[in-house]
């Protein structure tokens, strides 16, 4: 098996008067990739947000009293944390540089998915209001254009509990099942699997982040071509809600 991945080029700075759809389809046309059946389309989160006029105006936030004290502990800007609790339905845990919350969207992360950087001076993206909205409408678009079916993730960076290090994390998707249930399959053995369940729209998000990087790379948009089981996972209805873990099931939160 062999899998490509493709880094866009010619995707410019945006704004809200961009249409990311016509801005990836005529990148893919400048660059000659083309669309083939089952090519997946990776999209940053903050290229989303950004041409969206989803912009976080940081000096025009008044922290609240929260705010202070929460920023004292993580040692942040109060103006960065009163927008953390603002785009947060819970403050989980505390640490000395990152503030953990369950963002209005359901993602447990590092201060509420919150973006500055590849942002003009004193702003900052939040994620994206609804990304398998945005990626529905994306993905429709291409197929469109193109008249091939495909699949469009939307990808943040976040860390993982007891990890160092961030890595590319799908935030919303569309016309690919987010997670593959593999219950009931054999293994080498023979065994029949009882519990595995694969995140793989995360594991296509991680390996199109290596190509988006995050500092000024410039390729937030990355084609993966070759994924085999596409066709096993498709599904035009899909979202991110699969890989969100009930709070029930989260032991740490107890």
């Amino acid at each position: 098996m062999t899998i490509e991945l493709i880094g866009l080029e010619n995707i410019p700075i945006v704004d809200d008067s961009d249409d990311v759809s016509k801005i990836i389809k005529d990148a893919i046309d400048k660059q000659g990739c083309s669309i083939m059946h089952g090519d997946i389309i990776l999209i940053a989160e903050t290229l989303i947000s950004k041409s969206e006029g989803n912009f976080i105006k940081l000096d025009e936030l008044a922290p609240s009293d929260e705010a202070l004290d929460l920023a004292k502990k993580a040692n942040k800007d109060p103006k960065l944390v009163e927008a953390i609790i603002q785009q947060s339905n819970e403050v989980v845990e505390v640490g000395p540089s990152f503030i953990i919350t369950e963002t209005k969207q359901g993602f447990v992360c590092a201060n509420a998915g919150i973006d500055e950087s590849n942002v003009g001076e004193g702003l900052a993206t939040p994620m994206p209001v609804d990304a398998d909205k945005s990626a529905f409408k994306i993905r429709e678009y291409l197929e469109k254009e193109f008249g091939e079916e495909i699949a469009v993730i939307i990808t943040d960076t976040q860390g993982r509990a007891f990890r160092f290090g961030a890595i590319g994390t799908a935030i919303g998707c569309s016309g690919i099942s987010p997670l593959w249930k593999r219950v009931g399959e054999k293994d080498l053995y023979g065994r029949e699997l009882e519990t595995t369940e694969i995140a793989t729209a995360d594991e296509l998000a991680a390996a199109a982040s290596l190509i988006m990087g995050q500092a000024d790379e410039g390729l937030p948009v990355v084609l993966i071509r070759g994924f085999a089981n596409f066709d096993d996972l498709r599904n035009v209805d899909s979202d991110i809600s699969p890989l969100i873990m009930p709070k029930e099931f989260d032991v740490f939160r107890k």
